[in-house]
């Protein structure tokens, strides 16, 4: 495959992007679970903004890059960990499990959002022209990748965030049996993504939309056509 330097520039810059979203996403888990009581992942250093805190070397790193030239990049970060049963703030431990793993795709939400008000500001005083070259590019490629990473870790499957959400609502009997699954889904649901791209669209359509819906609200705001 011929690699050219628009090519490899929008990789890297991909990369880049993902590395702050994760690190972002990871830090909300982080910064919940030390909130509720827990301080093993103050003790693990997680509560930091700092990206490499986070940052794991194949996912973050290393399968984005690669994925980037083939137009499917995605990763994820260092999970934290986290004692559920350690928490202080008078919630069960499963409520204590629904913030936790709530609070990692509500950060990238939040990114998401306010970089397209960033956005949507900048080219209100006209310092960026567009969404489709330099900057505007490079903020609209953040925003969205933020609403990605926000749908894809609440689908309800083990072991993103949206399967401990499920697995919190599940009957006790049956929510070991459901974590089990959670050790073999990345083996499955990883392939597929790669084998079926039409996979993505239940993930990256809701981000469009959302980016659509969210543009275009700002724009009204600040008067732009």
């Amino acid at each position: 495959m011929d690699v050219s330097t628009e090519q490899v520039r929008k990789a890297l810059l991909y990369v880049l992007i993902l590395l702050i979203s994760v690190a972002l996403h990871e830090f909300g888990h982080a910064f919940m679970a030390d909130r509720l009581g827990d301080d093993t992942p103050r003790r693990q250093g997680r509560v930091t903004l700092n990206p490499l805190a986070h940052a794991d070397l194949i996912g973050t790193i290393a399968l984005p890059l690669v994925g980037a030239f083939f137009g499917g990049g995605f990763g994820w970060g260092k999970p934290v960990q986290w004692q559920p049963h350690r928490v202080s703030r008078g919630i069960s431990m499963a409520t204590a499990k629904i913030l936790v793993s709530v609070a990692g795709p509500a950060m990238n939400l939040v990114l998401g959002t306010a970089i397209a008000l960033v956005h949507t500001i900048l080219m209100s005083q006209h310092v960026v022209e567009g969404m489709r070259d330099g900057v505007g590019y490079i903020l609209l490629v953040a925003a969205i990748t933020n609403y990605v990473l926000f749908f894809f870790n609440l689908l309800p499957v083990p072991p993103l965030d949206g399967g401990h959400v499920a697995q919190s609502f599940l009957p006790y009997r049956y929510r070991n049996k459901y974590a089990e699954v959670g050790r073999y889904a990345p083996y499955v649901l990883l392939p597929l993504m790669l084998i079926v791209p039409q996979l993505r669209v239940v993930f990256l359509w809701p981000a469009y939309q959302v980016a659509d819906l969210v543009y275009g609200g700002f724009r009204h705001v600040f008067g732009l056509a």
